[in-house]
């Protein structure tokens, strides 16, 4: 159970919560926003001092029909509610640290996406494994200059993420990622290599550190992308997310619809790279 963790994030979703948003008077003498404790102590029918317990991180672990009750209360989406468990120590974490091996059907299907880029991520956002067009799409891949290869460091160690933040996809596929990697240290609390990431994001990165403030979790799902390279341009592609297996391991590509000037530019951009000239 990590009960800072716990406390903070029941402070901070508390204040979220509209009085409206759950069916009780908003008052006219609110000095801050959100609920008050002994309104989320009544939604979720605990005691007030039991409550306020948890949110200064003291008093025994809640159980799983409190943790229920609260995530009902604050009205969390699906992926805080792991979030929440998790941080109860409730159900377990799948493991003490992410699993770094590629399943050997994962890098035979890289293998022969030829026409796709495609990698595997991991839940500290470490780049596993990528095909040659993955490589050449994303440049610094294939060269090894990637930092370790970790999406988070490519992120907020950009000179220009403070203009990436506001840009309307750059910043929310930030947004995201930050979100996913808050979720990954509820489900492994004892790894070091999450640790020290978080660690060192917050010291670096003011941007990093102002987003994991907020405490958004949400696992990361399919999105839309816009990709620039210097030989085919901007092309418009969407992000198939798929689990991969017993791994907590995410296979990421990069598609396009057939037929499309996007998808005709990396078919392209692919038979360049396989060409014996290069």
């Amino acid at each position: 159970m990590n009960r800072s963790e716990l406390a903070e994030f029941l402070r901070n979703r508390r204040a979220r919560v509209t009085p409206r948003e759950v069916g009780l008077p908003e008052g006219d003498r609110r000095r801050t926003p959100g609920l008050r404790r002994q309104e989320v102590a009544q939604l979720a029918g605990m005691s007030i001092d039991y409550y306020i317990r948890l949110e200064q991180g003291r008093g025994p672990r809640p159980s799983h029909q409190v943790l229920g009750a609260l995530g009902r209360a604050l009205l969390l989406t699906a992926d805080e509610r792991a979030h929440l468990y998790n941080l109860a120590g409730d159900p377990p974490a799948p493991g003490g640290r992410p699993p770094k091996d590629v399943p050997r059907g994962i890098l035979n299907l890289l293998s022969v996406l030829e026409d796709i880029p495609a990698y595997v991520l991991d839940a500290r956002y470490d780049i596993l494994a990528w095909n040659d067009l993955a490589g050449i799409v994303m440049g610094g891949l294939n060269s090894g200059s990637g930092g370790g290869f970790n999406v988070i460091r490519w992120i907020f160690g950009s000179p220009d993420v403070r203009a990436n933040l506001e840009d309307e996809e750059k910043g929310r596929f930030a947004r995201a990622s930050v979100a996913d990697l808050r979720a990954a240290t509820g489900r492994y609390p004892g790894d070091a290599g999450i640790r020290s990431l978080v660690a060192e994001m917050l010291a670096r990165s003011p941007e990093f550190a102002g987003l994991w403030a907020a405490h958004d979790v949400a696992i990361r799902r399919d999105h839309r992308k816009s990709l620039t390279h210097p030989l085919i341009g901007t092309i418009e592609v969407v992000c198939q997310v798929l689990p991969v297996p017993d791994r907590d391991q995410r296979l990421v590509l990069y598609t396009t619809e057939a037929g499309s000037p996007s998808h005709d530019a990396l078919r392209m951009l692919g038979m360049l790279q396989r060409s014996p000239s290069r």
